[in-house]
């Protein structure tokens, strides 16, 4: 007998994704984050950048509380992101994230990664889970590999792994933080093709990337981020060619030259 439940009272759902309100972080005496405010709407596309140790990967692991904030408000989806175990699972869910370093575990192959996520917290059938993980390996042109180890790939093909198992939970929202930035010059282009490729599907995005031509194409805002605090928010074109704070104009001369 099928049992049909009702809506999950902890779903991501409204126009509103992501609201942080006067969010402050520390470790310690040190303050990583001071007086964070963002909207992002769905489908919205946000580009953090500053410089090393400015708060942008403090900022969005807050967001899934890989972090956990001191003071102010976060809310995902209408969710208040609290200590209660049961908002952060609902979060997570519907939240994908991707690191730096590709996180994949070694043992298993490219289609057990996408699938093992899925079937443990979604309880999808194992025949589902492999239909939904291949689905999106060819999604991200990596069909291909499903059967190999996360060794025998290449760093750019890693990281492509890493969108896809992240899109096999079907998230509402899709963090990035620096996902080209381990990767040789010749594998930045196929991650940040696929990164595209999500965006124009319109999936919501926040991304902290120093790929300056990324925030170009893709983002409705960039956000510049200096010493824990949000320094300048602008749409791309004003961004870049109308900084208004010299700390801005600073980090693009250096940024740009290279």
């Amino acid at each position: 007998m099928t049992t049909t439940t009702g809506p999950d009272p902890n779903a991501i759902t409204g126009d509103t994704m992501i609201t942080m309100s006067h969010v402050e972080k520390w470790y310690g005496a040190f303050q990583a984050l001071h007086d964070i405010n963002i909207e992002v709407r769905r489908g919205q596309r946000i580009v953090l950048c500053g410089p090393s140790g400015s708060g942008k990967s403090t900022l969005i692991r807050c967001i899934n509380h890989l972090e956990a904030h001191e003071k102010g408000d976060i809310r995902v989806g209408g969710i208040l992101l609290g200590s209660q175990a049961k908002a952060i699972d609902a979060i997570r869910r519907e939240v994908g994230m991707v690191f730096q370093q590709f996180n994949l575990f070694p043992h298993l192959t490219v289609l057990e990664n996408c699938m093992l996520a899925p079937m443990r917290a979604l309880r999808l059938p194992k025949a589902q889970a492999e239909e939904r993980a291949r689905t999106l390996l060819a999604r991200v042109k990596i069909i291909e590999q499903a059967a190999k180890y996360p060794a025998q790939l290449s760093g750019g093909q890693q990281q492509r792994v890493a969108i896809a198992r992240a899109l096999c939970m079907r998230p509402k929202i899709m963090l990035f933080d620096e996902p080209t930035s381990a990767l040789d010059p010749e594998m930045v282009k196929e991650v940040l093709d696929t990164m595209i490729n999500l965006a124009e599907e319109g999936m919501t995005m926040i991304c902290v990337t120093h790929e300056m031509g990324f925030a170009r194409q893709v983002a409705d805002r960039v956000i510049f981020m200096a010493s824990g605090a949000i320094v300048e928010e602008a749409h791309p074109a004003e961004f870049f060619t109308n900084p208004r704070h010299e700390r801005t104009r600073k980090f693009l001369g250096e940024i740009l030259r290279h």
